[in-house]
């Protein structure tokens, strides 16, 4: 079979490598360098799964940024380029999804798109009805950042949503599940064919939970540090219930990265006619946690001013990415403690080794870990690393268990 890929990020690099074991696969991207790493065996994505899976030489992929030499012989298309939230229209921006339909269709007619990006509830069926296109299907992603092929190689399941009147589209969905399933290591995938708009919901409704599991520790975790309770110690006897279970409930500064933000906000969109108070709140609950911690951070220097023991001091923000062993900052929940802080008049300093500027949002940006850990007063820290131990007096952080 002869897959393209459009976009070569998280979603549809892990894709591209999934299919590509058993698939000719052709993934195309804007960026020039990441075509190059990829055509020569290495990952321009911090994954290890992906890092092995693309040295080892034996994936039938190869890169390019020439959409004809992608799509002219596809069969099928998938498309994974980005959808930011755009917090003005209070909407996904899918014209990078709209724009990569565009090119697949001006150069191949037949092939069979499959979107892989994040949408809003209904977008599919929309794009179908507007445009006349019924090759047009739906599947949700379900990967964790720094673990995407290894999500796609073990999924929690499989899910392809389609016009479920067209019978011709119902065997398109049962046809790439088939594929996506039989990419997997484990046997017997659960797999689920779908209305596309039902397959949409899904997606969102699942990231929304995830943040709501969040925000759920993180306000137990609010409400123990403001009465002086031990939080890892409710979390043990909370998470001892078989119905709550013991995972995804360390405490952190909020939730970020690539999904939950975006998505939670999409999700509270759609339910512009529909009545609701859990979806709201569970997008307040992350701007009121980092009002909580840059509150604790705020009140620590000025204790110190207070004291007497520094004139000005000086905050560090100890790495910006969401994860440890991560490259991501996007919607980094770190950044909102940031903010806050400067706003209020506190320099920052940011000790981020992945970032070559000299600046962030006008902090000083220093690779020097020594330096960094000298220099300031109190270390922001959303997970603790075990090269903060000799300042551990310094380090505020709420990662009670150390794991993300």
């Amino acid at each position: 079979m002869r897959v393209a890929v459009a976009g070569l990020g998280y979603v549809g690099l892990s894709v591209a490598a999934l299919l590509a074991k058993s698939h000719d696969v052709v993934g195309v991207d804007v960026v020039p360098q990441k075509v190059a790493l990829v055509n020569q065996g290495v990952s321009p994505i911090k994954d290890a799964d992906l890092e092995a899976a693309l040295g080892s030489g034996l994936l039938h992929l190869r890169a390019t940024t020439d959409p004809t030499e992608a799509y002219a012989d596809a069969e099928w298309v998938v498309v994974a380029t980005p959808t930011n939230y755009d917090d003005e229209t209070n909407s996904f921006d899918t014209s990078a999804v709209e724009s990569a339909i565009d090119a697949v269709r001006a150069i191949n007619e037949d092939a069979t798109i499959v979107i892989k990006s994040t949408i809003p509830v209904g977008y599919t069926a929309n794009l179908r009805a507007t445009r006349g296109d019924q090759r047009l299907l739906f599947s949700p992603e379900f990967l964790r950042e720094g673990r995407a092929l290894y999500d796609n190689l073990h999924p929690s399941r499989v899910i392809v949503g389609c016009d479920e009147s067209d019978s011709g589209q119902v065997a398109k969905a049962e046809e790439f599940a088939a594929m996506l399933a039989a990419g997997a290591v484990d046997a017997d995938v659960p797999t689920i064919v779908m209305g596309s708009t039902e397959a949409e919901a899904v997606k969102l409704f699942a990231n929304t939970y995830l943040a709501l599991r969040v925000s759920f520790f993180n306000e137990l975790d609010t409400y123990a540090a403001a009465k002086g309770l031990d939080t890892r110690r409710i979390i043990q006897g909370v998470c001892l219930e078989p119905r709550v279970g013991d995972f995804y409930n360390n405490p952190s500064f909020g939730y970020g990265g690539y999904c939950l933000p975006k998505d939670t906000k999409q999700l509270l969109a759609n339910y512009a006619d529909v009545p609701q108070s859990l979806m709201g709140a569970v997008v307040e609950a992350n701007r009121t946690r980092k009002d909580f911690v840059a509150d604790e951070v705020c009140d620590r220097i000025m204790r110190l001013i207070y004291e007497g023991s520094e004139e000005r001091p000086l905050v560090g923000v100890y790495r910006l990415t969401m994860k440890s062993g991560s490259d991501n900052f996007r919607a980094s929940s770190i950044q909102g403690i940031m903010r806050r802080i400067k706003n209020r008049g506190i320099p920052v300093l940011v000790y981020e080794p992945t970032l070559d500027e000299p600046d962030f949002y006008g902090s000083e940006v220093t690779h020097d870990l020594e330096s960094f850990k000298h220099r300031c007063a109190v270390i922001v820290a959303n997970r603790w690393n075990d090269e903060l131990s000799d300042v551990e007096q310094k380090v505020y952080t709420r990662d009670l268990f150390h794991s993300d």
